[in-house]
């Protein structure tokens, strides 16, 4: 194996949730550049990102999903086998979040939240696991953690709790199909430039401490992750089970 041909995605073909946008366009666009094919995922236009991804040069095929309906969830992958062909690859990054003090949490913004970012991230690998497996196929898993899936975080309960639970998953998950040719791992994004952050960015005293406290010095862009998902999905990764790769601009480093 080349060098080159290590780090590529050359006749690969990878789906991504919640590509439509931020960190989730990034990847689909990096996949692309990389050389898969995309099979791009979300409930709203993905216009803007097939045209990024043609103009990488990339395919791609979109398919809207509602992926707080769990009964979606289950028959997405029966759709996508049948209308592209296997996958190679699957990327969690779907995701919401609801800031609230804890004492205000409702129990509809801790369900809507565990729902998309937990429940549905573990049904699509459990239904892409099996695939795989009563194929006899190997395949790559990169789930989409977070800072606050080592990290608790202020006035957001329901996402730290999902967070914490998808670094779970990818654990047990590794744990139990790493010998049969399937790698699960995680990113673990910092503070990026995306719709979760645009709170954050908006607040100049909070944007101005987060910026203090982080090494690099800059908000991190979709392509940060992007390339990093990248190398987790191609074959230069091929020992890697169950690990975590924190891209954060140093965050976790302070």
């Amino acid at each position: 194996m080349s060098d080159l041909s290590a780090f590529s995605l050359d006749g690969k073909r990878v789906l991504v949730t919640g590509a439509n946008t931020g960190i989730g366009q990034g990847i689909a666009v990096s996949v692309a550049r990389a050389g898969g094919e995309v099979v791009a995922v979300g409930r709203s236009s993905m216009a803007e990102t097939v045209e990024k991804v043609e103009a990488a040069g990339g395919r791609i095929q979109p398919f809207a999903c509602d992926l707080s309906d769990g009964e979606a969830v289950k028959t997405l992958l029966d759709r996508v086998w049948g209308q592209c062909g296997p996958l190679d690859g699957l990327v969690n990054n779907a995701g919401i979040i609801r800031r609230s003090a804890s004492t205000e949490l409702s129990e509809a913004d801790w369900d809507d939240v565990i729902d998309l970012n937990l429940k549905a991230a573990f049904l699509l690998c459990q239904a892409y696991g099996r695939k795989l497996l009563d194929e006899k196929r190997a395949g790559r898993i990169v789930n989409i953690a977070s800072l606050l899936s080592f990290q608790g975080g202020i006035r957001v309960a329901s996402y730290t709790a999902s967070k914490h639970g998808v670094l779970g998953i990818t654990r047990i998950l590794a744990n139990e199909w790493a010998s049969k040719g399937i790698n699960v791992n995680a990113i673990a994004p910092g503070y990026i430039v995306s719709n979760n952050t645009e709170a954050l960015r908006a607040d100049a005293n909070r944007s101005a401490a987060i910026l203090d406290r982080i090494p690099a010095g800059r908000w991190g862009t979709p392509d940060d992750i992007g390339e990093a998902a990248v190398f987790l999905l191609a074959p230069a990764s091929r020992y890697m089970h169950g690990a975590v790769v924190p891209v954060d601009g140093g965050w976790l480093a302070r």
